[in-house]
This record gives C-alpha cells, sequence and structure tokens, in this order.
C-alpha cells in the first residue's frame, strides 16, 4: 500500500526536488528502512527510472535530501551569525528558539536522522549527516559564542565547543523519544498526550534552554 502525498503534482515543477520532498514525507512516516524507491516514485507520480537518473540509489536520495536539508538549516544560522542588530547571546537565544521550533514541527523526519546517526551498517549516511549538516551548523553557533567571548559579552572561561554540544545535544535528546520525554515529564500514563503538539511544553523547554545559555555565558554582574 503506497502512502499519498497530498499535493497535486505540477508538471513545471522541478520533478528533483518534487522527489526530494516527497522522500522526506515517506521516511518521516516509515523510516529510511521502511520505505522503498517504489514506494517514493508512485507516491511522487514518477517512474522508477526518474529517480535512478537522479539519485541512483535509495541512499543517494537519502544524501540529497541531507544536502537540501543542511542547505536551508546553513542559511539559516548564517542569516542569524550575519545580524548586526543583534549581540550574541540574542544570536544565541533566536537559533535555540528556531532549532526547536523546526525539530518540533518535523519531529518525524528528525527521528530518521537521528536513526541513521546511530547505525553502523551505513557509514556514508553518517558521514554526510555529520559532514553536511552537524558539524557545519555547530560551527556557526560555536563561532558565534566564541566572538562573545572575544567582545568581552561572554565569560571568558565558557567553552564554546562544549556550549554547542550542550545546545544541540540536550535537544536531539528531548526530541529522541515521545516516551523517555513522558517519562521524564511524568507524563508516561497518559499515552494521548504528545510533548512535541504541546506549544506550552515547547516555550518551557525554549525558555529552559536560553536560561542556561545566559546563566553560563553572560558575566555575572
Amino acid at each position: 500500500m503506497y502512502y499519498q502525498i497530498h499535493s497535486i503534482v505540477d508538471m513545471s515543477t522541478d520533478k528533483k526536488e518534487h522527489i526530494i520532498n516527497t522522500a522526506i514525507e515517506l521516511f518521516a512516516v516509515k523510516g529510511f528502512e521502511g520505505t522503498s524507491i517504489r514506494e517514493i516514485a508512485a507516491a511522487a507520480q514518477v517512474n522508477l527510472a526518474m529517480i535512478n537518473y537522479y539519485f541512483g540509489s535509495k541512499e543517494k536520495l537519502f544524501e540529497s535530501i541531507v544536502e537540501y536539508k543542511a542547505s536551508h538549516s546553513r542559511g539559516a544560522l548564517e542569516e542569524v551569525a550575519a545580524d548586526t542588530s543583534l549581540t550574541q547571546m540574542q544570536k544565541i537565544e533566536v537559533i535555540i528558539q528556531r532549532h526547536v521550533d523546526r525539530l518540533f514541527a518535523n519531529r518525524h523526519f528528525h527521528r530518521v536522522i537521528f536513526q541513521e546517526m546511530v547505525m553502523t551498517s551505513r557509514s556514508a549516511l553518517q558521514e554526510s549527516i555529520i559532514c553536511k549538516i552537524i558539524y557545519p551548523n555547530n560551527q556557526i553557533i560555536t563561532q558565534i559564542i566564541q566572538s562573545g567571548i572575544d567582545s568581552g559579552e561572554f565569560n571568558r572561561n565558557a567553552d564554546p565547543q562544549l556550549c554547542t554540544v550542550t545546545i544541540i545535544g540536550t535537544i536531539n535528546q528531548i526530541m529522541s523519544s515521545k516516551r523517555f520525554c513522558n517519562k521524564m515529564l511524568n507524563r508516561d500514563d497518559d499515552e494521548t498526550y504528545v510533548p512535541y503538539e504541546d506549544d506550552a511544553f515547547k516555550q518551557r523547554f525554549t525558555n529552559h534552554m536560553i536560561s542556561i545559555m545566559q546563566n553560563h555565558l553572560l558575566k555575572q554582574s
């Protein structure tokens, strides 16, 4: 049984991008292993030959998705980093807010990315995720923190790299499992509760992450 994507195919739309967007939806629902090239072709309303022409394999298609996601997330981070109207602390606050918003809104696909990070059988995909998304994005955040230290805005004893790991790692941990998250919130007895759909929890978590960074990075008066 094929999953049907709700949007109607616009024949003028770039086919490669359309296939990528369709694959993102399917991977988010069924995971990498559970999604076949045939299902992607059927949902995108294209033939297998077109997918093979553009990508060659499911692994290569996933790598293209990683590149696609990386360019968008990196562009957003670079825009914040270059905004001279913001202090370095304000930049970190904006990044945390946007990162939490994006992951909560796309939690299923994020989980696929997280799963691929811990798989040992597909090292090429792991390398692609690390080199194209995680490392470049982390470097931008690290550089913002270093700039804050250099300018005197931040505590000179702060560790830029580990601060970045704290931000990204804590958010990833919350996103890794609904069951884990509910257990930590003492909501594991409520099967209907989805923390990622709870705006109050999202804001609570965002405020907590921002508070951690403010208390650690800003100089105490």
